[in-house]
């Protein structure tokens, strides 16, 4: 445990002995002053201010609550607890050096807003203690635009306008340290610390100032108050209104900068200003809005391909051999299906099939293959480029050495109650649990996410089952016309008809098992008590990624994968769960339905997210200023224009990674069932990036600035993903899709022994895909005999590849089935190791850091400790010097010769 941990608890170990006394000599705010001061009263002229009334001090953080006094139900007993609690902490704050001044709403007297202000030696001390990097001098070393870029007209109408948004000054940095402090660059102690470093080191305070000392248990921290309702909100301001600049002539405007050419709708076209969003908002909303706008950008290129592919479909599309066939009255009118379940299900001819078979055309396609292989090198190179565009940003933004800087968050300091000792220092140690009470949090952990998993799992069984049984019913109530001219049946097939339905009610279990999960995912990652928020972050990734992953995933990889592959025959089907008859694909395949469930949960996803996103925090805020004096935002100070806005959450970013992370699973793991995924993908994403910024710049208060070095365990999941998506695209070529099949007749139906063929054609693939089974065996091997009118048909036919009736070994798997096995598995097995090796190569190939990032690190590294170690010289001689004299003063009195 660090020095500070240390030094924190035996502070805060003082402070209770002092705390009655403390509590007693500061009192609290609410009795020390009259909130409606006459220097109130003169506000009315700077409502953008974002100063204490004096106009001097910097309001660094507000703190929100609702006077007990004033309330109309009024529970004295419950109210003065809270009362007591919020005295002694904010005591404890102007104990610890923060300054705070209170002052009452304008547009509802119950509340009060605290306004909190760091001094600058409260500054300088949490500012060595949290190892925060600040400038030493200019540094000249970092990137700038080359003047190449300015003969590029197209490249300069995509950037961000430097007459509106100028570049910051770069700096060499260092830790800092007060007993250095002549050596940092300190032009002006009101702009040293700019106010985005500021509120986190305020922030900061306010999670580790107690508030009750209970049975030797520390309570303390802004987030309990407030999840405990003594505090109704607690956050930094913004600069300005966002549609406005300030009247303040000193205000930088960031916000309105950041809704103009970033958030606003006629920016859509231009590149972030990724190092203003970063100023603004800290390194951590950063670094996320560069990764999704590569990703974006990365998409483009996908997107291409992809829409090439579809339209190599769509335009060979007339010469799909098989499709024809299936429509063929001549082939496809005389071909009778066998019925596809017990009792309710009739013939069918396979020519109902006609409309599926004509789009399956347009993704079962030789450039689906293409882009399959493509879109696996793709993810490789997105994810090595990221890696290196990565590092630029962590020289760029200083947070090189992030890791060593961040410290325990208080909820784990709280808990440590343990001393132990640590086994490297040798010193003395705190700690929450022993190793015996970890295991046990992290088995009761383990076990809640099964659980929850299983819970899943068994919703996916209930759709299956929903399948299964609605598949009957919707047999029965559809139109029977045998020659499938019905336009109703030529377009609402059965199929079909299961298959929507089922998406739209898996699409709504995914999102109600979402909203329960969140919390519970939470609850779990709270009871195991990480060290660090990267620690607690890193954990609750993922569990909510896992859950996710069979959440979203687990339809997919059914229909994918499962269905129609365990049904076998007419005579002879397989039963699920001893009473529902296993569902079988259409003639063409599953891949038609994957495609359909895809967009369906891809679509409606997209949809919900942006009604979550953009409608819901704007109807919040609509209501909430409905509620406050008609016009009241214009004549509110700025602390009160914020409190209005909605509170962004304790988990940040997190559900816009979660969700881009999903996104980027269903464009590599199922991509080769449907090409347009990155098509889609790119267009969500572009208004992604705008609607994200408009709800920050606009719908949100503004969050707590926060240092990220990289994604976290974002990164890791996808290069999992990546990984995964090889064989999902390579089982869903061989498995799903009937292309190897087609291959496999294609080149060897123009020989002996499949076919004597002149030449190498299609023709007659549909008709050897289909087995013949005898109607007469229906009454000797199924369980039932569900087929009362069988009418003139003696045999029905089936997809798959057995011997006919009347054969030595009838309905068993022929020669031509285990050839075509042999084919899938060795196409597996080939594309595998292809895609493997060339992702190896280029992981291989393109380093993680670009050698000039790396040269630069490394100069700015010398550089700085050269500095540092010129200055520290300087600084001994010029001790040395005074010393020096002293020493000369000292010995020539004691030398000069005494007077008489």
């Amino acid at each position: 445990m660090d020095m500070y941990v240390f030094s924190r608890f035996y502070l805060l170990g003082v402070l209770e002995n002092l705390e009655q006394t403390i509590v007693s000599g500061f009192g609290s705010l609410e009795s020390q002053q009259d909130f409606r001061t006459p220097e109130f009263e003169e506000f009315n002229g700077k409502l953008d201010s974002l100063f204490f009334n004096d106009g001097q001090r910097r309001i660094d953080f507000v703190l929100v609550y609702e006077d007990e006094s004033r309330k109309e139900t009024n529970k004295k007993g419950s109210n003065e607890k809270q009362r007591r609690k919020r005295r002694a902490y904010e005591s404890n704050l102007i104990c610890d050096g923060l300054q705070l001044e209170a002052t009452r709403s304008l547009l509802d007297d119950k509340l009060v807003f605290v306004k909190v202000h760091a001094p600058w030696e409260v500054l300088c001390t949490y500012a060595e203690i949290m190892h925060i990097k600040l400038p030493l001098k200019p540094n000249d070393l970092k990137t700038r635009s080359s003047a190449f870029d300015n003969f590029n007209w197209f490249t300069k109408v995509l950037q961000v306008d430097e007459s509106i948004i100028k570049p910051e000054q770069e700096f060499f940095t260092a830790p800092f340290e007060k007993n250095r402090m002549n050596d940092f660059y300190i032009q002006d102690r009101d702009t040293f610390f700019n106010p985005a470093t500021r509120s986190r080191i305020v922030h900061f305070i306010l999670s580790r100032i107690k508030y009750q000392v209970r049975d030797n248990v520390k309570k303390f921290g802004i987030n309990k108050l407030v999840s405990s309702g003594i505090y109704k909100a607690a956050f930094p301001l913004h600069d300005c209104n966002f549609s406005s600049p300030s009247e303040d002539l000193s205000c930088p405007n960031e916000r309105y900068l950041l809704y103009r050419e970033w958030a606003h709708p006629r920016s859509i076209y231009k590149k972030q200003p990724l190092d203003l969003i970063r100023k603004y908002y800290g390194e951590k909303i950063g670094i996320y809005f560069a990764w999704l706008g590569y990703y974006t950008q990365m998409l483009l290129l996908a997107a291409v391909v992809g829409v090439a592919c579809f339209l190599y479909g769509y335009f060979n599309q007339n010469n799909c051999t098989w499709s024809k066939e299936v429509c063929d009255p001549d082939i496809g009118g005389k071909i009778i299906m066998c019925p596809q379940c017990d009792k309710l299900c009739p013939f069918w001819k396979l020519n109902i099939t006609c409309e599926s078979s004509k789009k399956l055309c347009l993704f079962d396609s030789f450039g689906t293959l293409v882009f399959a292989v493509f879109m696996g090198v793709w993810v490789t190179l997105f994810l090595e480029f990221w890696k290196r565009r990565q590092a630029e940003l962590e020289y760029e933004w200083d947070t090189v050495e992030l890791q060593q800087e961040e410290q325990a968050r208080p909820e784990y300091e709280a808990r440590c109650t343990h001393v132990v000792i640590n086994e490297i220092t040798q010193e003395e140690e705190r700690i929450p649990f022993t190793t015996w009470g970890k295991c046990i949090r992290i088995t009761l952990c383990a076990s809640a996410v099964f659980f929850w998993i299983l819970l899943i799992i068994a919703s996916v069984i209930g759709i299956i089952v929903y399948r299964l049984s609605v598949f009957i019913v919707f047999s029965a109530k559809l139109p029977k016309n045998l020659n499938g001219t019905d336009p109703i049946q030529k377009y609402l097939t059965p199929q079909m008809a299961t298959s929507v339905t089922a998406s739209l009610i898996s699409f709504i279990i995914i999102m109600i098992l979402n909203t329960i999960y969140e919390k519970v995912a939470i609850m779990i990652t709270n009871f195991e008590l990480p060290r660090t928020q990267t620690d607690y972050e890193n954990s609750l990734t993922m569990k909510m990624f896992l859950f996710q992953f069979v959440n979203y995933y687990s339809s997919c990889f059914y229909i994918a994968f499962f269905k129609g592959k365990f049904v076998g025959y007419p005579g002879d089907p397989v039963y699920w769960l001893g009473k529902y008859r296993n569902e079988e694909c259409d003639p063409g395949g599953c891949l038609l339905e994957l495609t359909t469930q895809l967009i369906i949960i891809m679509g409606g996803k997209a949809i919900w997210n942006n009604i979550q996103e953009v409608l819901l925090p704007w109807v919040m805020n609509l209501i909430g200023r409905c509620r406050t004096v008609s016009g009241a935002e214009k004549k509110a100070p700025r602390w009160e224009q914020d409190y209005h806005l909605q509170p962004m959450g304790k988990l940040g970013l997190f559900y816009e990674y979660l969700e881009m992370i999903i996104q980027f699973g269903f464009v590599t793991l199922f991509v080769a069932s449907f090409p347009l995924a990155p098509l889609l993908a790119l267009v969500n994403n572009i208004l992604e990036i705008r609607v994200d910024a408009w709800k920050l710049t606009t719908q949100y208060r503004r969050m707590v600035p926060e240092k990220a070095q990289d994604i976290g365990a974002w990164q890791p999941i996808m290069q999992g993903i990546a990984i995964l998506a090889v064989v999902t695209n390579a089982m869903i070529i061989a498995f799903t899709s009937d292309m190897i099949p087609r291959l496999v007749y294609y080149w060897s139906f123009s020989v002996p022994p499949y076919g004597d063929h002149p030449h190498y054609t299609m023709e007659g693939y549909i008709n050897n895909t289909l087995s013949y089974f005898n109607v007469a065996d229906f009454k000797s091997k199924s369980k039932e005999n569900p087929y009362t009118e069988l009418g003139d048909y003696t045999t029905c036919r089936y997809r798959d590849f057995r011997y006919p009736p009347g054969h030595p070994q009838e309905y068993k798997h022929n020669i031509y089935y285990w050839h075509v096995i042999a084919a899938k598995l060795a196409f597996i097995i080939v594309m595998e190791h292809i895609i493997y090796s060339v992702k190896f190569f280029i992981s291989y190939a393109i380093p993680d850091v670009s050698k000039s990032t790396k040269s630069k690190i490394r100069r700015e590294k010398y550089l700085t400790q050269k500095l540092l170690h010129e200055n520290h010289l300087k600084d001994m001689t010029k001790n040395m010097g005074v010393i020096a004299e002293r020493m000369i003063a000292v010995v020539d009195n004691n030398i000069r010769p005494k007077s008489d």
